[in-house]
C-alpha cells in the first residue's frame, strides 16, 4: 500500500512539472537547432557527436519552415530548395509541430521548448532533444560568422 501511494505522488509530481507552452514561446523555435540525442520509447538514447547537419526554424506566428542546412567550414550553411511547411498547432495543453511536404504529413508534439533547447515526442514515442547552434568559422581566415 505505501509503494502504491509513494508511486501515485511520483507521478502527479511528473505530470504536474510539464512545462507549458505558450503562442508567445514558439519564436523561440527560429534559428539553427542540431539533435543532440534521441531518446526510444524503451528508454534508450542515442548520442548525437559531432553534427554537419542542421534544423533551420523560420516561424512566423504558427506558420513557417524547416529546412535542412550543412554546416561549411567557413561558417555559412549550404542549403537546398528542399523543406518542409511547418504549422503549430494548440490542442489544449498539448502543442504540436505539424510537417507537410508534396510527399507526406506527419506531427510531432512539442514537449519543452527554451532559449536553447526544445524536445519533441514522434508517434512512434521517440523523443528529439536538440540543441541550439550557430556558425562556427573553422578555417580562421578572420571574418566574422553570421
Amino acid at each position: 500500500m505505501r509503494n502504491t501511494f509513494i508511486i501515485l505522488v511520483l507521478s502527479l509530481l511528473l505530470v504536474s512539472c510539464k512545462q507549458e507552452i505558450k503562442p508567445a514561446d514558439i519564436a523561440k523555435l527560429n534559428g539553427y537547432w542540431e539533435i543532440e540525442k534521441v531518446v526510444f520509447d524503451k528508454g534508450e538514447d542515442k548520442d548525437y557527436g559531432m553534427n554537419e547537419n542542421f534544423d533551420y526554424f523560420n516561424i512566423k506566428g504558427t506558420k513557417g519552415t524547416r529546412t535542412k542546412v550543412m554546416a561549411q567550414l567557413d561558417g555559412t550553411f549550404l542549403t537546398t530548395d528542399t523543406f518542409e511547411n511547418v504549422s503549430v498547432r494548440f490542442k489544449g495543453d498539448q502543442v504540436f509541430l505539424d510537417y507537410k511536404t508534396a510527399y507526406a504529413k506527419w506531427s510531432e508534439e512539442l514537449i519543452s521548448l527554451s532559449d536553447q533547447n526544445f524536445v519533441v515526442k514522434n508517434d512512434q514515442n521517440k523523443e528529439y532533444h536538440y540543441k541550439k547552434t550557430g556558425p562556427v568559422n573553422l578555417l580562421n581566415d578572420g571574418k566574422e560568422t553570421k
